[in-house]
């Protein structure tokens, strides 16, 4: 029975065995370059097995159902994928999900030495963009709050730290805090990457009493000066 079953479907288990052992194989690749390029921003496991297993899903539906219906599934697939990572996501970890979803697709119709070539290729781009940091901007995007006392003139004081250590600022917002005994002010600022942050929170620290100061990078922060 088991034999006819195989007969009947037009995939000849050998065919099976090759797309599936070799796809799952460059999703393992592909997870191995994305954790090792990743290191230092962090990953989760879910994501990781999402690259493993999707090679190996990709290259079966387009084994079974065929080249003319599997291109408007990997096209559709790989549009709903983007809209599913997007939101909120890294457009590299986008990238990754191309990635595994079109060596997925060349295994899939049989040209498994393409695909590792192709694996390796981009593989190899990935590790010199990596190694060469290419494209890493100068600066970073930080939000900086300094608290003032209340009797103090703010405009102007702190231009000219910020010009030394920031490509360019902008004064965001101006509050009062602890029942208005302070104010509060909050810049959006493009921080030099090679400006050393402890001297430049002392000179701010010189200028406002030492009161409270904090810089953190603008992902990362919690968004309570935008409306």
């Amino acid at each position: 029975m088991f034999n006819s079953i195989f007969a009947d479907s037009g995939l000849s288990l050998t065919t099976f065995l090759m797309a599936t052992i070799s796809s799952v194989m460059a999703g393992f690749i592909i997870s191995l370059i994305y954790l090792i390029t990743n290191r230092k921003e962090g990953y989760s496991q879910s994501y990781v097995w999402t690259i493993i297993m999707l090679p190996p899903i990709v290259a079966i539906v387009i084994a079974t159902i065929g080249d003319n219906v599997a291109s408007s599934l990997s096209l559709a697939g790989a549009f709903t994928l983007v809209r599913f990572r997007s939101a909120p996501g890294d457009p590299k970890q986008i990238a990754y999900i191309f990635y595994a979803t079109a060596t997925g697709l060349i295994c899939g119709l049989g040209y498994i030495g393409y695909a590792f070539i192709f694996l390796a290729l981009i593989a190899a781009i990935i590790t010199i963009l990596y190694r060469t940091k290419f494209g890493a901007p100068t600066t970073s995007s930080m939000t900086l709050k300094i608290a003032i006392p209340e009797n103090l003139n703010y405009v102007g004081l702190f231009d000219r730290t910020l010009d030394k250590y920031s490509s360019e600022w902008r004064l965001k917002r101006v509050k009062t805090t602890e029942f208005g005994t302070l104010f509060e002010l909050i810049y959006s600022i493009e921080m030099h990457n090679t400006a050393n942050q402890k001297a430049f929170i002392d000179e701010i620290r010189t200028l406002n009493g030492n009161l409270n100061v904090t810089l953190v990078l603008y992902k990362y922060d919690d968004k309570v000066y935008a409306q």
